[in-house]
């Protein structure tokens, strides 16, 4: 028995306590089994909210189903869903809204455009302002896709929030996969995200007219087949219930797909229904299944509706190919671009996160010596279009003033090319006073202009040295979020002043994160020799700048007037 008083925790925007995941139930170690819960002890049987009743292991039930078995012959039983004794240990029953869980990521059943109004009751008031600020800035959501937030006040680290479909009975089968596609969303995006514990609530709403029970089998099974894929990824997903109503059909059906025991499996078999999915959990329409296949023999053919001749319609259109001309070939006569269809997507992405893994497990000593998380994989150009979308519409729906304030980053003029110029102080980049996410924003932000044409970039490295830097793994992420167009489109990249563990920097930079931009700097020594590349009416330049100019390059340094420095010598008088 678990009890809701848990940890208090203060903070958490309209919540009074956080539940760890220890004070919830464990679907495996629940202890009410083989209770008689026929009618006849259904009412004498008081069962408080928490203890998962299940009707399945009824005494009564089990004979009823295995004189069925008997009739029905000897394979009838099998269930799809065997009993597992680890994935059942990952599965929790909660009662009430996920808000206070202490887990990775809790769900978001929203609307389109992530409305707070259409959001799930309670998470908004729980999260803080914060959260309907940043749901603003992703662009909204499709039907049956997922996007994730950062959890704010929440115990919840993230906060991934989806779309379910509109019911109708008639689309019964789009509507069930679209359900299937919110829960599978959600699932790869925590993996995606580097967590493990995730709390769902129900995704449908009363406006959308989803039936619960139905609903409730497409949630329990989608994340049964998904936990047999992933099984060593994923440690907890609970599943919350709010009302009366969806708590005893989550109880009823659990057993259905997470089966405790044999008995249970046995129970199962039967009790299931006869469209349980795919290896997706997705329903499978067998007559859209058309299958192709070449009669023996021919080494050349083609597909036409003119020499093609149905075989059987039992399970599906299949066609035999007539063989046709040898100067036909299938690649002259079938679109290139249908040919070149997309792998399957589970498959891509458990490869991209074993990838990931391997980069990030190859290259850990490199966070113990300061260089960060460098060992990334590359991302792909869509990938990176993508991410740079989503931090620029985050930037132009947030303030940056106090960022611009700190004038590390602004525009020039124009070089001697005539290409924008963007400027870069060093020695203004105050690491202990800055919000390097926001600067991230103001970066995406004020780069956008120029990088879709050639520029270049001017850094003063001058007096910079005793400033904390970023590492270069924050380096390489913030190239990846600026994207191609500002690895092909910069000139390059002037560094006046540079010095000596700057140079090892640069050198770390071209060897580790990206040639192609870091082998485009150009080392300056001095002011003038910077003028042959930028005018010097094009620079709005600190007046520190020219102080360590004339620091560093004495005689040979520049006024603030942009002018050498000129030394008279007055004549000896002689006595």
């Amino acid at each position: 028995m678990y009890t809701r008083v848990s940890t208090r925790a203060s903070g958490i925007g309209g919540g009074e306590f956080v539940v760890k995941l220890d004070q919830v139930p464990r679907w495996n170690e629940h202890e009410v089994r083989g209770l008689d819960l026929s009618e006849s002890n259904r009412s004498q049987t008081s069962s408080p909210d928490w203890a998962f009743v299940d009707p399945l292991t009824s005494i009564s039930a089990l004979n009823e189903s295995r004189s069925t078995v008997g009739t029905a012959g000897s394979g009838a039983g099998s269930s799809k869903f065997l009993w597992d004794e680890e994935i059942n240990s990952k599965i929790y029953l909660w009662r009430g809204q996920p808000w206070p869980l202490e887990v990775d990521a809790v769900v978001n059943s929203t609307n389109e455009n992530l409305d707070e109004a259409h959001s799930s009751p309670g998470l908004h008031q729980a999260a803080g302002p914060g959260l309907a600020e940043e749901c603003a800035t992703l662009g909204g959501c499709r039907t049956g896709l997922a996007k994730v937030t950062s959890g704010y006040d929440l115990p919840a680290r993230r906060v991934i929030h989806t779309v379910g479909p509109r019911y109708a009975v008639k689309y019964h089968t789009a509507a069930e996969n679209a359900l299937s596609h919110c829960y599978r969303s959600c699932l790869e995006l925590l993996l995606e995200q580097g967590l493990s514990s995730i709390a769902f609530g129900c995704i449908y709403t009363e406006s959308k007219g989803y039936p619960r029970e139905a609903a409730a089998h497409v949630a329990i099974r989608t994340v049964r087949r998904f936990l047999e894929k992933y099984n060593d990824k994923i440690t907890a997903v609970v599943f919350c219930t709010v009302t009366t109503t969806d708590t005893e059909i989550y109880k009823r059906l659990l057993p259905l797909y997470f089966p405790r025991d044999k008995q249970e499996e046995e129970l199962a078999g039967i009790k299931l229904p006869s469209d349980v999915g795919d290896e997706n959990g997705e329903t499978v329409i067998t007559e859209r299944k058309i299958r192709i296949s070449a009669l023996p023999g021919t080494t050349q053919f083609s597909v036409s509706q003119k020499w093609a001749s149905p075989v059987s319609e039992e399970m599906g259109p299949t066609y035999r190919i007539s063989s046709v001309k040898r100067s036909e070939s299938l690649d002259d006569l079938v679109d290139p671009v249908f040919m070149s269809m997309t792998r399957d997507p589970d498959q891509r992405r458990k490869e991209q996160w074993e990838r990931t893994v391997q980069a990030q497990a190859g290259w850990s000593w490199t966070r113990w010596i300061g260089l960060g998380a460098i060992g990334a994989p590359a991302l792909s150009t869509a990938e990176e279009d993508s991410l740079h979308a989503r931090f620029l519409a985050r930037a132009n729906a947030v303030s940056l003033t106090e960022v611009a304030e700190m004038k590390i980053l602004y525009r020039g003029g124009t070089d001697m090319d005539g290409r924008p110029v963007m400027v870069i102080v060093g020695a203004h980049f105050l690491l202990r006073c800055l919000d390097l996410e926001r600067f991230v924003l103001y970066v995406v932000k004020e780069f956008e202009p120029l990088i879709s044409r050639p520029y270049t970039i001017v850094y003063f490295h001058s007096a910079a040295s005793l400033q904390l830097q970023p590492d270069l793994g924050w380096v390489k992420r913030l190239q990846q979020i600026l994207g191609r167009r500002h690895k092909n489109n910069l000139h390059a990249i002037y560094v006046l002043h540079p010095t000596l563990g700057l140079r090892a920097a640069v050198i770390a930079l071209q060897m580790l994160v990206e040639p192609e931009v870091w082998k485009k700097v150009v080392y300056v020594e001095r002011l003038l020799d910077l003028f042959r590349y930028v005018p010097r009416e094009q620079l709005t330049i600190p007046d520190f700048v020219f102080q360590h100019d004339l620091e560093v390059n004495g005689d040979k340094g520049v006024n603030s007037d942009g002018r050498p420095r000129v030394i008279t010598h007055r004549p000896t008088m002689k006595r």
